[in-house]
């Protein structure tokens, strides 16, 4: 008995940092959401993306002509909070990024391009592969260079549960490609809303999901409360994971644990092979540029963008019905 009260006090120790983290997050997101309105405009989610097949995944949103300028990198300031080190920089033409570094800069660039390839907005995310910023002291490796774009203002946060799109195809197929690329980190706090201007002077109001570093890691079924360093940008083990687990009653249940799990049910067939059916007009050789994009290693980017491909056949591939997996799912 002694031994086991030991046991208990030491797990109940261990849990409990996790479980006041995640409660003084919920708090403070929802403060900051009441602070900030949302202005008026007219909100949209998705494109149509006409020119698909011939989308540069390699350069992403931002194109060629919004690359940083790296002949001098200056730092203006380290960003607060969130779980990687960012650095607010200027480039040699006077742009300001933020510059991410870690094991989420990768698996972020990624995402971004993935999502605004298939018509989602997204971030205008570039990795740099070396770069050295004047106030730093050591050159750093694998930096995700994010613009500001000038005369857009942003709000941060929308709600998933509780938005313009809920029950659209568009914001279901969202969600079924946040479980394509097993995005744990699904809370309203690294959502945002991109406030435009036409030329009317009326906004445009373009959501997006902001922080995509979770992406590319192994599907994990032990309770998100008790993952201290939920998996983020781990190739071997994405690559041997699955993304359907079953099809019952017309709905599609995901091989995916994350924050927000109850969004994540009644999801039609017909919605998820509508996002199959997005991702499958690009070729292989888009979705190899996009792990190129992000320094991705030759033989990690076969790996992904077969792993990729996988997924995409899985939902395109859906029976009707079918009240027990075909497959045994395995805790990968």
């Amino acid at each position: 008995m002694f031994h086991r009260g030991i046991a208990g006090a030491i797990c109940l120790f261990l849990i409990l940092p996790a479980l006041v983290g995640e409660s003084l997050g919920v708090t403070k997101s929802q403060k900051a959401k009441k602070n900030k309105p949302i202005p008026t405009g007219h909100p949209v989610l998705w494109r149509p993306p006409q020119d698909i097949g011939s989308r540069n995944l390699f350069l992403g949103p931002g194109g060629e002509e919004m690359r940083p300028d790296l002949r001098h990198i200056t730092l203006i300031e380290k960003e607060k909070g969130g779980y990687s080190i960012k650095y607010r920089v200027r480039d040699a033409s006077g742009n300001v990024w933020v510059a991410k570094l870690g094991k989420e800069a990768q698996p972020e660039t990624v995402a971004s391009h993935l999502l605004w390839a298939i018509g989602y907005f997204a971030d205008v995310d570039f990795l740099v592969p070396s770069v050295r910023i004047d106030g730093i002291n050591k050159p750093l490796t694998n930096v995700r260079f994010s613009a500001r774009p000038k005369g857009h203002k942003s709000v941060d946060g929308f709600k998933w549960a509780d938005n313009p799109f809920i029950g659209t195809r568009e914001f279901q197929g969202l969600k079924v490609m946040m479980a394509l690329i097993n995005n744990w980190d699904i809370k309203d706090s690294n959502n945002k809303i991109l406030v435009v201007p036409d030329k009317n002077g009326q906004n445009e109001l373009e959501y997006e999901v902001h922080d995509l570093g979770g992406s590319f890691g192994k599907v994990s079924h032990i309770p998100r409360f008790l993952q201290f360093r939920p998996n983020r940008n781990n190739p071997p083990a994405y690559a041997k994971s699955h993304l359907v687990d079953k099809v019952k009653n017309g709905e599609v249940r995901l091989h995916f644990n994350p924050k927000n799990k109850g969004l994540f049910k009644h999801i039609s067939v017909e919605d998820a092979r509508w996002l199959g059916s997005l991702v499958s007009r690009l070729s292989q050789r888009q979705i190899e540029d996009a792990f190129r994009s992000a320094n991705y290693m030759p033989d990690q980017v076969s790996l992904m963008t077969a792993a990729v491909s996988k997924r995409v056949a899985e939902l395109n591939h859906l029976p009707e019905d079918s009240n027990v997996a075909k497959r045994q799912t395995k805790k990968d």
